[in-house]
């Protein structure tokens, strides 16, 4: 699971999602879209499975955080979409299955997860569906970018026979 090649993948991608939200972003309602975030989540799902593209969701909020270009909403807004893809991927072998649980988890799971935390910590007062349309533009689109990728690299020689990088 957890192998030198695996972790270097691992560092890769987080260093990739926090380029990412560097520079590709856009305003959705209250909360900013990072697209890349959510593709990386569906990528490492496919590659690595749930554990590792967790670990990845996480180190990317955390550096994101620590650069003071995320927020606190950034934990569960990946972390749950990346745990639900890889869930899926596991399970059923179909990326777009993995881009389905990282819609639904981050979308629409982790936009209620994150009501509690946007009122306690953040000192903002949402509603329970405040923060779904900003979340589910910011997924989807992520999503679907993370599906179109991950279809290409089907095609080339970094997914063994088990469809497993």
């Amino acid at each position: 699971m957890f192998t030198p090649k695996n972790m270097a993948v691992m560092a890769a991608m987080a260093a990739i999602g926090v380029l990412g939200a560097t520079f590709i972003w856009f305003p959705a309602g209250p909360a900013k879209a990072y697209p890349v975030q959510h593709a990386i989540n569906v990528l490492s799902a496919v590659l690595l499975g749930p554990g590792p593209a967790l670990v990845i969701a996480f180190l990317t909020a955390a550096v994101r955080n620590l650069l003071g270009i995320g927020s606190l909403l950034a934990f569960p807004g990946s972390m749950i979409g990346a745990l639900l893809a890889g869930y899926a991927y596991k399970k059923w072998k179909k990326p777009s299955l993995a881009a389905g649980g990282e819609i639904i988890g981050t979308g629409l799971i982790a936009s209620l997860v994150s009501v509690p935390i946007a009122n306690i910590f953040l000192g903002m007062e949402a509603a329970a569906l405040f923060f779904m349309p900003a979340f589910l533009v910011s997924s989807v689109t992520g999503a679907v970018l993370g599906l179109l990728i991950a279809a290409r690299l089907r095609k080339t020689r970094i997914f063994n026979r088990e469809g497993r990088y």
